[in-house]
């Protein structure tokens, strides 16, 4: 397209840009950013510092799991790097599936088929006869 041009490329454009830019001001006014305008850019857990080109690798934590619940303050929201958070909701399924709760359960491991000893008591046993 040629500098100056007018026309049904140009009305596209215009309308492109302009649903980016409400998108934009949409996103900055949903949690993350506000999360990320109102708390240090430091991992909640391993204490990591970030800096804009790295910012993308924190995530917003609910401290009380409930999506929803997001005050102005900031007072449920915790920063943490992805590999903090994703151990974070580990732990939680994990207790969950202990206590029994629904949800994700971890696959039970796989049992060992080969039982090295299963012959062993026989093994003794014979041997006990030829020893006195």
């Amino acid at each position: 397209m040629s500098p100056g041009r007018s026309g049904p490329d140009n009305d596209r454009l215009d309308r492109l840009v302009a649903a980016a830019r409400r998108s934009r001001e949409r996103r900055e006014r949903g949690y993350r950013e506000q999360a990320l305008k109102i708390l240090p850019w430091i991992c909640g857990r391993c204490a990591r510092e970030f800096d804009r080109a790295t910012r993308h690798q924190l995530t917003v934590h609910h401290k009380d799991g409930n999506h929803d619940n997001n005050p102005r303050d900031g007072s449920n929201w915790e920063l943490l790097c992805v590999y903090c958070h994703d151990d974070e909701h580990s732990r939680h399924l994990e207790h969950g599936a202990r206590q029994g709760a629904p949800g994700p359960v971890p696959a039970p491991a796989a049992s060992a088929t080969h039982r090295p000893f299963a012959d062993l008591d026989a093994l003794l046993k014979r041997k006990g006869r030829r020893d006195p």
